[in-house]
């Protein structure tokens, strides 16, 4: 059986991205994701707990993402979770990492330079491209009220 691994974060960038080169030419970005959690402990009080995900971003996703992202930038981020594991040249101890390959990158909210919102695709094969944002798609005379469930056609 074939597995399956997606992984969908929203968040804000904890550094700058950092873009190198690969010795056989390939870009790659490196950035991490915080994630804050807000939830209410056994005693009702509410806590909050951060996550930082590390992610990279390969060819021309990973530069537009290097151009365009800043530390404190709203992000959302899509991609497969990748494990990679080495060995510490100091200790000779072994060491793993899980990150998020990235596919698709959107910016939230308005950190991004135009003030907008804007969505990249991409992954290791090919060139990232603008995604429409399907705003203008919604049209304008939806009815007020109630949805009537028996017109869902699923």
């Amino acid at each position: 059986m074939r597995g399956f691994s997606k992984a969908i974060i929203t968040g804000n960038l904890t550094r700058d991205p950092e873009l190198r080169t690969t010795p056989s030419g390939a870009s790659v970005c490196s950035f991490s994701v915080a994630i804050n959690r807000v939830y209410r402990d056994a005693n009702g009080e509410q806590k909050e707990d951060v996550s930082f995900i590390d992610c990279s971003a390969w060819g021309k996703l990973g530069e537009m993402i290097n151009q365009y992202a800043k530390r404190g930038s709203g992000v959302l981020v899509s991609g497969r979770l990748d494990q990679r594991s080495w060995e510490d040249k100091n200790t000779g101890q072994k060491r793993s990492r899980v990150e998020i390959v990235v596919e698709d990158f959107n910016f939230t909210g308005n950190s991004n330079r135009d003030g907008g919102n804007s969505s990249y695709q991409g992954n290791s094969s090919s060139s990232a491209e603008p995604v429409a944002s399907g705003a203008e798609d919604i049209p304008d005379d939806i009815p007020e009220g109630e949805i009537d469930l028996s017109e869902v056609p699923f």
